[in-house]
Order: C-alpha cells, then sequence, then structure tokens
C-alpha cells in the first residue's frame, strides 16, 4: 500500500472574518490556567486533541514536531523545533523553507519511523504530530512529552495549524498569519481577472507517484484548498475523486486529466513513477492544455508535502506567476 504523503482545507474567507472565527476557535481548543506565557513557565493549559485532552506547557521551549505539516506550523508561528523527522532520507526537511531557520535541528529520523531514543533525548516539552500518522506510536510518544495529535493531515491544514497554534502558545501570530494568507489569496485572485474569470479558469493538479498510479487531485486536498481560495474553477474530474482524494489514471487515460491549467509534480523517480513515458506520449501531448502550454511543472515537496501557511504563500506566488504569465 502506498503512503499518502500530501496534503488539503475549507474554503477561504476574508481576513476579517477567518480572523474572528479563528480567535473564537482558538479559545475554544484549550484552556489555560494563567493568562499566558508571562505567567511563568510553571503554566499549563489544556488542548483538545484528536487523543483526548493534553494538559501542555502555555509557552512550550522544546518543540518536536513529527510530520511536514506541524514542522510548517512551526516555522510560520516562529517556533523553531528541536527536532523534526524528514520524509526522504535524502531530501531532510522540505527545501521551501528557510535555511537559517531549519539550520540546528535535530533530524528524529523518517517520518514513518520516528527514532523514539532521538526524541527522548531532547527532552522536548511537547511533541507535535497527527493520528493518522502516528496513533499508533501514541502510547510511546506520551511517556517522552504531552503530545498533541490532529485528527488526520493534509485537507484539515486550518483546523489543524489553530491547535498547533494553540500548543505553541501562539495565538496571536496565528491570527496575524492567517490575516496575511487571506489578503495574498485576494491578490492572486485579483491578479488573474478577478473572481468571474478565476472561476472559468479549471485547474487540474497531477501528481506522478513512484510505485503508484497518477493522481488527479480531487477536492479535499491541501493543494485544493488554495485553488478554491483563489476561487479557480475544477474539472469535473475533481469531484469524482475517491474519498475527495484523488481519481487515479493509467498513462493510457492520462487525457482524463485535461484541463485549461494543469500543474504537475513527481515524487519519486520519474521513470518508475510513469511520468517520462507518460509526458512522451501522444496522448499527453494532444491534450489542450499541454498544446497551449499551460502545463507547469511544480515542486512536489512545497505543493504537496508542504501543508501549511509558510508553503501556501510560497504556492500563491507560483500560481499567479503561471496564470498571468
Amino acid at each position: 500500500m502506498t503512503t499518502r504523503i500530501n496534503g488539503s482545507a475549507r474554503t477561504g474567507f476574508t481576513a476579517l472574518a477567518l480572523s474572528g472565527a479563528l480567535a473564537l476557535s482558538l479559545s475554544a481548543c484549550g484552556s489555560s490556567d494563567s493568562d499566558g506565557p508571562e505567567a511563568g513557565s510553571g503554566s499549563t493549559h489544556v488542548i483538545k486533541t484528536a487523543m483526548g485532552d493534553v494538559k501542555v506547557p502555555v509557552a512550550p521551549k522544546r518543540v518536536v514536531v513529527l510530520d511536514t505539516a506541524e514542522l510548517d506550523s512551526a516555522i510560520t508561528l516562529g517556533v523553531q523545533p528541536v527536532g523534526a523527522t524528514h520524509v526522504e532520507a535524502a531530501s531532510g526537511f522540505p527545501g521551501y523553507l528557510p535555511k537559517d531557520e531549519v539550520s540546528g535541528i535535530k533530524d528524529v529520523g523518517e517520518m514513518l519511523n520516528p527514532n523514539m531514543e532521538a526524541i527522548a533525548a531532547l527532552k522536548p516539552d511537547v511533541i507535535l504530530t497527527s493520528k493518522i500518522r502516528h496513533g499508533a506510536k501514541y502510547e510511546q510518544l506520551k511517556r517522552i512529552a504531552p503530545t498533541v495529535m490532529t485528527e488526520n493531515t493534509g485537507y484539515p491544514w486550518k483546523e489543524n495549524f489553530r491547535i498547533h497554534a494553540d500548543a505553541l502558545g501562539k495565538k496571536a501570530e496565528a491570527k496575524k498569519a492567517v490575516a496575511a494568507y487571506d489578503a495574498h489569496a485576494e491578490q492572486v485572485t485579483t491578479a488573474v481577472g478577478g473572481p468571474a474569470k478565476a472561476k472559468a479558469t479549471e485547474v487540474n493538479v497531477v501528481r506522478f507517484v513512484e510505485g503508484a498510479d497518477i493522481r488527479v487531485y480531487g477536492e479535499k486536498t491541501y493543494i485544493a484548498t488554495l485553488l478554491k481560495d483563489v476561487g479557480l474553477g475544477r474539472p469535473a474530474i475533481a469531484a469524482k475523486a475517491k474519498d475527495g482524494f484523488s481519481y487515479d489514471v493509467s498513462p493510457e487515460k492520462i487525457d482524463l486529466a485535461d484541463a485549461d491549467v494543469i500543474f504537475r509534480a513527481t515524487y519519486g523517480d520519474p521513470k518508475k513513477s510513469k511520468q517520462t513515458q507518460t509526458v512522451g506520449s501522444s496522448l499527453w501531448k494532444s491534450m489542450d492544455a499541454v498544446k497551449k502550454g499551460n502545463v507547469h511543472t511544480v515542486d512536489d515537496e512545497l505543493w504537496i508535502q508542504g501543508i501549511g501557511y509558510t508553503a501556501a504563500n510560497r504556492i500563491l506566488d507560483e500560481m499567479q506567476k503561471a496564470l498571468t504569465r
């Protein structure tokens, strides 16, 4: 079975509306037995997690993150984790993150198989991850430090970010990050010609995955939420994705992925992922998006694996450039 290392959330709101909703949600996420970090390093509060209520320090100083979404959240909020997992041994931490902000973070193993001894050696105040990734390891993790798990990763990334912010004592920073992203998405919508033109432009995201069929991403994925926040249209095939995640096709049916604009990414070896044979085929070359030069190759680490506001803002920049060239 191929592990889904990808992303996805709900429609963007205006900066003002979402900032207000964020404030309410963050308040609901946890209850503090202090007024904030300044109340003292011994202060704690309770976070509602996928594994039940967890008591964490109000202002944790030593944070370990076990997936790319949690790493993005921490960096976005101005927190440098003391430890983090990697997705691939060769790639290390995602390249889109500022080097000075990931330099010095201890690698605690591959994402699906974190090194418990390495994590424990860092003496973390809190561990951030998700149930879908590490639910089976929860008992081990919570013996090391309070462990905050969201239910899933990807699609509910905005909700997860609020939980991460609460766990890290960074509610104010979270509000600013959300407002800045919303304003950025609105700017991209304007740049592509306004809401009506954006909606009329159908966009697909295609991912070539080593050891799996080609994925045409559905509407319940991280990247789909960014397209929706900009107001871009989606071809009918996106709505046919299994569980909203992806509609998988073989190279012989790649024409089903045609759209006005296609963004394509590759995970793994280009030949083993069927990318090489597919993009060299006559069927691929006959697609409208290909013939019109509207296929854009994007970085898989950023567009699919990143899952967070730092990644999202980078993607919006690339999206705008591709759609307004």
